[in-house]
């Protein structure tokens, strides 16, 4: 078997963008850092790359899989305490990196790029609370 270097870049970002992503959720305090989305992202990419290489035709059942998968990961970081609910920006940051890893996984580098400084921002410029 050749070595396919496009798989590699592939599986590199999605480790770099995970772990970006991650590390700026950690260092927010956060439960989940560059390690966990590092993970997420890395295992989405493989999973779409080994898709569209071994089974083309059911790439839309392996995307179903990885969405509801990651749903249920997500829906365990979800805490409500009484009237409040917490976990709501966690579970939704580890959908959004699973998207990610699947956009990489198709070969989308600049939209994905583009996605990725979006979530990024949007991750640290929300953290302006009114009361």
């Amino acid at each position: 078997m050749l070595i396919d270097y496009e798989s590699i870049i592939k599986i590199v970002l999605a480790v770099i963008i995970g772990t970006v992503i991650g590390y700026e959720r950690k260092k927010a305090g956060k439960p989940i850092g560059s390690r966990t989305l590092a993970l997420v992202c890395v295992s989405t990419a493989f999973i779409v790359i080994l898709g569209q290489t071994y089974i083309p035709l059911e790439i839309g059942r392996v995307l179903q899989g990885i969405l509801t998968g990651l749903g249920f990961l997500g829906a365990g970081a979800i805490i409500a305490h009484g009237k409040n609910i917490i976990g709501l920006t966690t579970a939704a940051t580890i959908w959004s990196i699973a998207i990610l890893g699947i956009a990489i996984g198709f070969g989308e580098y600049i939209l994905t790029a583009i996605v990725a400084i979006i979530i990024f921002t949007l991750l640290t410029l929300g953290k302006v609370h009114t009361k």
